[in-house]
């Protein structure tokens, strides 16, 4: 599984960063997470606000940082 964090690196992605590897690590899950900071790959999502998190090239969250809980669910319902 790959898990991109899109944003510029502020404190907010860097937030979701670190939730997202914790809620991989809860669900048990092999991921590489990747950040991703130049603004047209941003774009290219789709995604207006960061941070954004993307799961296996889908867009899962933008402009909020979930809870690790959240992640976790996601990355679980996105690995069946």
């Amino acid at each position: 599984m790959i898990i991109k964090i899109l944003g510029s690196g502020c404190a907010n992605c860097q937030k979701l960063e670190k939730r997202a590897r914790e809620a991989a690590k809860k669900a048990g899950i092999d991921a590489e997470i990747v950040k991703v900071q130049d603004y047209v790959d941003i774009m290219g999502y789709g995604v207006m606000s960061t941070p954004g998190l993307v799961v296996d090239e889908a867009v899962k969250v933008s402009g909020r940082v979930p809870s690790v809980e959240e992640i976790a669910t996601i990355l679980r319902a996105s690995n069946s």
